[in-house]
């Protein structure tokens, strides 16, 4: 294994530094929630929602309509990783978003993206500078 620029520990040191994390985002990873959580050497679960909702039924990304199956979903993988003594992640669009993630029983949160950092920035200055 490689770190930075420079050839990193042996592999055995590396691996005690790096998590191994799977994403539950389709409706078999879903079904397979338990058995997922469970593999040896496995740290972790992610959440996809905009896939995962999409898995569910969901016509796009923020479809309400699977709304309640999609609360569930989030409920049982939280549930099986805590079960499994792993974390739970999810990512989520925005902080308030996270708060409420980890309120369920998720052990970390991503929020937003790149992107959306920068075009919240850039809009942010855009209309500072013409106000």
């Amino acid at each position: 294994m490689r770190s930075g620029l420079r050839v990193g520990p042996a592999p055995a040191e590396s691996n005690q530094q790096v998590a191994c994390i799977v994403m539950i985002e389709t409706a078999q990873a879903l079904a397979n929630t338990a058995e997922i959580c469970a593999t040896d050497g496995l740290d972790g679960v992610y959440i996809g929602p905009s896939d995962l909702t999409i898995a569910l039924g969901g016509r796009t990304s923020t479809d309400t309509s699977v709304a309640e199956r999609f609360d569930a979903a989030l409920a049982k993988v939280a549930e099986e990783a805590r079960t499994a003594g792993i974390a739970a992640g999810i990512h989520c669009p925005d902080g308030a978003t996270a708060a409420k993630r980890l309120a369920q029983g998720f052990t970390f949160a991503t929020v937003s993206s790149d992107l959306v950092h920068l075009e919240q920035a850039a809009a942010a200055h855009l209309r500072d500078a013409t106000a």
